[in-house]
């Protein structure tokens, strides 16, 4: 049976049209970009018009935007590369408890060097309240890491107030866009950030190259060191492979035109469930404020898990794991305060340009048939 793919939140496929980008590439030019021959300056120009294609994307100047291996590293290049710059000002940093672990990961690794972190709370959608970090921050703070939006429910954080407060105080204001990029619209200066992360494979590009946007005037510590490359804010010999592919997909992913049709086939899923399934399926996340492909669901009394396992190759991802015989439910849905008995039935489906009509009635007959056997029940009957 073909596998059906509904987890495009974790990773996309590439672009036919950032492969036909690559594939020249592959056998040049493989000169070093900071060259000066020939070879160098022809790789130097692929990578130039990269940069300047995730600039158009963003909104912002092309020596703005820094290469990275990944979102990981924009999102520990973003936090650890502020602090050092500005220790002598302050060492507080606030985010939320809904943040990717490379976020949250690197947010406690400099806790033991001794930074002073706030995580702020969310409600039962997922969004934190711009009060409460109007509230958090001290003179002593200098850096907010906010999520544009949430990589496991799809709720959409409200950036925009977020900016208006750390504006007011002077703090520098960091959003991990990994999963918004390509989805809603991201202008850097509409969002009101300092810094902003991507993720190429999160929008149609190959893993192992990412971007940070960091605001003209903004100081950073770089996290590798080595020769001055990326005007000396990320050593390392740029892949004008990788590179190429992330501005081709930044190019495409300024068409948000595809994302009607996704939210019209995430929409349609969310009917056929709530129709076959009523009280049984609950939704996870806002139900308004959220990213177009995601429909994050638990299916109550069961365990997610055992329940897609049993759905004949769909890809998607669940919200809770199962170690020893119990289940934990994730750190996202118990920040949220989900109860235990629907938090541990969750999985989220997340949808891509490839995914059709036909898809998603296939895999809500394959729920109504594993949830008909009984498959994933813990609590009563489900």
């Amino acid at each position: 049976m073909e596998e059906i793919y509904l987890d495009y939140n974790a990773s996309t496929p590439i672009d036919p049209r950032v492969v036909a980008v690559m594939r020249p590439l592959l056998d040049g030019p493989y000169a070093n970009p900071s060259a000066t021959h020939a070879g160098g300056r022809a790789a130097r120009t692929i990578v130039d018009r990269a940069r300047a294609q995730v600039a158009s994307l963003l909104g912002c100047a092309p020596d703005e935007i820094v290469f990275t291996s990944g979102g990981s590293e924009a999102d520990n290049l973003a936090l650890c590369g502020v602090l050092l710059p500005l220790r002598g000002r302050g060492k507080h940093i606030i985010t939320t408890t809904v943040e990717h672990p490379a976020i949250l990961e690197t947010a406690h690794f400099l806790e033991r060097l001794g930074a002073d972190v706030t995580y702020l709370d969310v409600d039962g959608t997922g969004c934190i309240d711009p009060d409460d970090l109007r509230r958090a921050i001290t003179p002593r703070t200098i850096l907010v890491s906010v999520m544009h939006a949430n990589n496991e429910v799809g709720t959409i954080e409200p950036i925009e107030a977020v900016s208006a407060i750390t504006r007011e105080r002077g703090v520098l204001l960091h959003t991990d866009a990994a999963q918004s990029v390509g989805k809603i619209p991201t202008k850097v200066d509409q969002l009101g950030v300092d810094l902003l992360s991507i993720a190429g494979h999160k929008l149609y590009a190959p893993k192992g190259v990412g971007a940070l946007y960091i605001r003209r005037g903004v100081r950073l510590e770089p996290l590798i060191h080595g020769a001055g490359h990326e005007v000396g804010r990320r050593a390392g010999t740029e892949s004008a492979l990788l590179v190429a592919a992330l501005g081709t997909a930044c190019e495409l992913a300024a068409d948000l035109g595809p994302m009607d049709e996704v939210r019209r086939l995430r929409d349609l899923f969310w009917s056929l469930l709530q129709t076959r399934f009523g009280e049984r399926v609950a939704l996870n996340g806002h139900p308004v404020q959220r990213l177009p492909n995601t429909l994050s669901v638990s299916f109550v009394g069961r365990v997610g898990v055992d329940v897609l396992a049993a759905l004949d190759d769909v890809a998607a991802s669940t919200g809770s794991a199962c170690n020893a015989g119990s289940v934990e439910l994730s750190p996202v849905l118990q920040a949220m305060g989900v109860l235990p008995e629907v938090g541990m039935g969750a999985i989220r489906f997340s949808l891509g340009r490839g995914t059709t009509e036909a898809e998603i009635h296939e895999v809500v007959e394959r729920l109504d048939h594993a949830l008909a056997a009984g498959v994933g029940a813990s609590f009563g009957d489900g």
